[in-house]
């Protein structure tokens, strides 16, 4: 691609978009050909193997470094389609769930003290306020107060939707500094029908399909959920084939914090460190990175699969294997901590376990 070709001249994103490479084949080679050598059954490990493999690739070395510390960012953001009463929760409850966060009293704040991971509320549209001064544990970097309402038209507009997107690779860039592993996470009540609208937008997946009951909606609920879904993703009437077709698609239906995800996937590409996707969110956001920027994904683990329909069939376009499978569905960034040590043990295996030769134990005869 000649420069003047390149996507987004100018900007953080366009930059970011040239600075992602694919892993490097030779390292995950020497992964591979190293997991063969080692003192167990070639691939005895499973999926384990394939992780350690991608892990060399990401780093460009084998074996890759430990993934630690990781680095949870909880990006956070209101939704206008809120007005279209498809969650019982009120709006006021993402500003709350911000004051709980940074004050350590969420699911994900526990998960993380249990692995020593550190996390960083981003308020990217927060649209209530909240008695919360920024610090290291809250950065502010709202876009706009909200979405609009996607239900009706544009969530936001394309301008908007590059700023919030690189909102997310500055904190990816500055998280990547002293971080072995990033984590995503998400807070935004109202956020999932933002997400089905993604998922059908970027996948062509049937509205009906993609749409889950989010926080446990009742049955009308959802069907004026699935209905609000069908309408928006209507707007988006082909996949997005270029990435300025995926920025304005990202626009039309999405939410401030899936697009700080997306670039957070990028800007954590760029870096070179891995990137543990989370539920639902992650996963729609993680469609609009892979269309900004295919082998971005390269570098991408998936945490978990959760019982949102939506996200089995964002990973199933994403060619992701969920490394956990768990039913949950509270986001934050629980389900891919909860991954973490896999990940983590992928990587000491790879540097620790010894080789046949080295350990001078006797490898099969034939």
């Amino acid at each position: 691609m000649t420069p003047d070709a390149a996507p987004f001249p100018g900007t953080l994103l366009g930059a970011t978009i040239a600075a992602v490479t694919p892993r490097d084949a030779g390292a995950e080679r020497a992964g591979r050909d190293r997991l063969d050598r080692m003192t167990k059954p070639p691939g005895s490990l499973g999926v384990l193997e394939d992780v350690a493999a991608q892990l060399a690739g990401t780093a460009g070395s084998c074996p890759p470094p430990l993934p630690t510390p990781a680095a949870v960012a909880v990006f956070a953001g209101d939704h206008g389609v809120h007005a279209q009463d498809v969650t019982p929760w009120p709006q006021e409850v993402t500003a709350q769930m911000v004051a709980n966060l940074v004050g350590g009293g969420a699911v994900v704040n526990a998960f993380a003290a249990q692995l020593g991971a550190d996390v960083v509320v981003v308020d990217v549209g927060v649209a209530t306020p909240y008695a919360v001064e920024p610090g290291p544990a809250l950065l502010v970097r709202r876009v706009r107060p909200g979405t609009a309402d996607l239900a009706v038209g544009p969530a936001m507009t394309v301008a908007e939707a590059r700023q919030a997107v690189e909102v997310g690779i500055e904190v990816a860039t500055a998280l990547a500094a002293d971080h072995g592993c990033l984590v995503t996470g998400d807070m935004g009540i109202a956020n999932t029908t933002a997400s089905a609208a993604l998922v059908c937008a970027f996948t062509g997946a049937a509205a009906a399909a993609a749409t889950g009951r989010g926080t446990g909606v009742d049955d009308p609920t959802l069907a004026r959920k699935v209905a609000v879904v069908a309408r928006a993703a209507a707007r988006v009437p082909e996949r997005p084939a270029t990435p300025e077709a995926a920025l304005a698609a990202l626009a039309e239906v999405g939410g401030l914090e899936h697009a700080a995800l997306a670039g957070f996937v990028l800007g954590s590409a760029a870096a070179r460190v891995p990137v543990l996707l989370d539920g639902v969110i992650a996963g729609s956001a993680a469609l609009v990175a892979a269309a900004l920027c295919p082998a971005a994904l390269e570098h991408a683990l998936a945490g978990h699969t959760s019982a949102e329909p939506g996200h089995a069939l964002a990973l199933r376009a994403l060619g992701l294997r969920p490394l956990l499978g768990l039913d949950l569905r509270l986001g934050e960034g629980t389900g891919a901590l909860l991954a973490l040590p896999l990940v983590a043990s992928a990587a000491r295996a790879l540097r620790e376990v010894a080789t046949f030769d080295s350990a001078g134990v006797t490898g099969k005869s034939r």
